[in-house]
């Protein structure tokens, strides 16, 4: 068996967050206590920890996001159609991302309960997902964020 991602990752109310991830993203419900849970997220382990509100609030989808790459356009539609279904929040609605490169890419980013964001990507082209060297764009352009070659 190929190595599963984990990811730890504040909550602030384990009801809301278990109603978030089991019946809106569709996330298998795995052990939980009165201050943590653990989901199953498309054979991936994530982990709600209660946190006081999270002090480090930040403006914006960086630095900190996370979520899955689908494999097939199928696919990512398929969630696009249940967040909107289940009346998820979006932060930033379905969109393509540098449309005409290779690095061509569908996204969306979806708000949970606690306010951590989570991104969906389908990639236009594979190579792009770990590869595409030469082309040095991570992330959007912004005055505070170069895509420069370093």
């Amino acid at each position: 068996m190929a190595p599963l991602f984990h990811i730890a990752f504040p909550a602030q109310e384990l009801a809301k967050t278990k109603a978030y991830y089991v019946e809106g993203l569709g996330c298998k419900l795995g052990r939980e206590n009165r201050s943590s849970a653990i989901f199953n997220f498309q054979g991936h382990q994530l982990v709600a920890h209660l946190a006081p509100a999270d002090p480090m609030v930040q403006e914006g989808i960086y630095p900190r996001h996370f979520g899955l790459v689908f494999e097939t356009e199928p696919e990512w539609q398929a969630l696009v159609a249940r967040a909107r279904q289940k009346q998820l929040t979006f932060y930033r609605e379905p969109q393509c991302r540098f449309q005409g490169s290779v690095l061509e890419h569908l996204s969306f980013f979806l708000i949970d309960p606690a306010q951590n964001l989570l991104e969906f990507k389908h990639y236009s082209h594979s190579e792009a997902i770990f590869g595409a060297e030469a082309d040095p764009r991570i992330g959007d352009a912004s005055p505070d964020r170069s895509n420069e070659l370093l």
